[in-house]
């Protein structure tokens, strides 16, 4: 089979995506540590995950510069993680400064060193908060930019869920089996899901619409 790294923060998005790549692929699993308040857990998750899907390699890459630069309630102590779905159009408070271009530069660099063929992210624009770097467009442009900055021209960005609602991921991460007891979603809390985080609702409302039973637990639903 074909290599293909999959970026697996150990959310539920990640997870169903590793279930995909894993069906045609030899995977290679790509986590980061970017000093994000829930690290510990989501390190955690990923961990589980390696367990359970047993990829080729793994690796956890550290970027401590996003916590210098701060203005992201996600990495900032300074900053609240905010209670509530976001609805609004502008950017979220949570949105990291071009987080995915830096993650999936990261990707590629070592895409080119196995000589893997695809780059797999659980991105979602139909049912995402927001953020820009999660848009088809993004990485429409970024795959035309590894045809001429890659000595490997075969290198593509794949998003197999960009065009999925939260409760069509879980239906079909049921389908395909993955483990969502593994999974981490909440971006404020480590041992109870706080249920309150734009994060924690989206996913409470993905599996009540799949009318699947959400396995993680809660401090409030």
């Amino acid at each position: 089979m074909k290599k293909a790294i999959v970026l697996l923060s150990g959310g539920m998005d990640s997870a169903v995506t590793a279930s995909i790549a894993s069906q045609n692929h030899t995977c290679y699993f790509l986590h980061f540590d970017y000093s994000q308040k829930t690290e510990k857990k989501e390190r955690e998750s990923f961990l589980k995950l390696v367990k359970f899907f047993k990829p080729e390699d793994f690796l956890i890459v550290k970027l401590d510069f996003f916590k210098k630069f701060g203005k992201s309630a996600l990495i900032d102590e300074k900053l609240k993680v905010p209670e509530g779905l976001h609805t609004k159009k502008e950017v979220p408070i949570t949105y990291v400064p071009f987080r995915n271009a830096n993650l999936i530069s990261i990707a590629v660099s070592w895409a080119e060193t196995l000589n893997a063929e695809k780059i797999f992210i659980g991105a979602t624009e139909e049912d995402s908060a927001g953020y820009p770097d999660c848009r088809k467009i993004f990485y429409k442009i970024f795959n035309k930019l590894l045809k001429v900055g890659t000595k490997n021209k075969n290198i593509k960005i794949v998003t197999p869920l960009i065009n999925l609602k939260k409760s069509e991921i879980v239906k079909l991460g049921i389908k395909l089996k993955t483990p969502f007891e593994l999974t981490w979603s909440c971006y404020k809390n480590s041992k109870y899901a706080c249920g309150k985080c734009d994060s924690c609702i989206r996913r409470i409302l993905a599996f009540k619409e799949a009318n699947v039973t959400d396995p993680i637990p809660y401090e409030k639903r």
